[in-house]
């Protein structure tokens, strides 16, 4: 390894966001979870969680999606979960925060979420949005302020305008400014990436 691959890669990790993550439900197109990938990798989020309860034999990210993700799903941890209520009730026990972008009475605007907290962010299905499940074990909601005609964005639009708000607030807070992962943590992952293969 190069001397100056060997610094990207610590450079890389050293802004990585493990308390920050993104979860998709039940996403069924696969280049919008690589958009989604691209998105976490550029503010520093490594672990996206995807919820495939209604399709059991998932996708292949390695053949699918790559020119939306521009390769960043290899950077990123994957964790997939065939049950919404399995997947935030490990969330829940890991001690993070649960928001879903859900238009609702009770919903916040995004620049009113405090991001700096342990987050995990929560997109839906394009066509039906999140799950009523979904909704009953999150701790919030939170809408993407709009004026135009249409009151919606794309699942990767949307994942990169919220990412975006919690890397502004997070770098403001200076949470870039110092190394996030255990040491374990860190090392485990600089092994991975240092292989031949990546």
């Amino acid at each position: 390894m190069t001397p100056e691959r060997k610094e990207k890669i610590e450079q890389v990790l050293h802004h990585r966001q493990p308390d920050l993550v993104v979860v998709m439900e039940n996403v069924h197109d696969p280049h919008n979870i690589m958009a989604v990938a691209r998105s976490c990798d550029s503010v520093g989020v490594q672990t996206v969680y995807v919820i495939q309860d209604e399709h059991k034999d998932g996708f292949n990210r390695d053949r699918q999606g790559s020119k939306s993700s521009g390769s960043a799903n290899k950077w990123l941890d994957f964790i997939d979960f065939d049950s919404t209520e399995k997947c935030l009730h490990h969330l829940k026990n890991e001690g993070f925060a649960i928001y879903s972008t859900h238009l609702g009475s009770t919903s916040k605007e995004l620049y009113d979420v405090d991001f700096t907290q342990k987050t995990a962010l929560l997109f839906g299905n394009e066509k039906y949005g999140v799950s009523q499940e979904a909704l009953s074990l999150s701790d919030g909601n939170f809408i993407i302020p709009q004026v135009g005609m249409i009151q919606s964005l794309n699942i990767s639009v949307a994942c990169a305008v919220s990412l975006y708000e919690a890397f502004r607030q997070r770098k403001k807070a200076g949470f870039y400014q110092q190394q996030q992962f255990s040491k374990q943590e860190y090392e485990s992952i600089f092994e991975r990436w240092s292989s031949p293969k990546f």
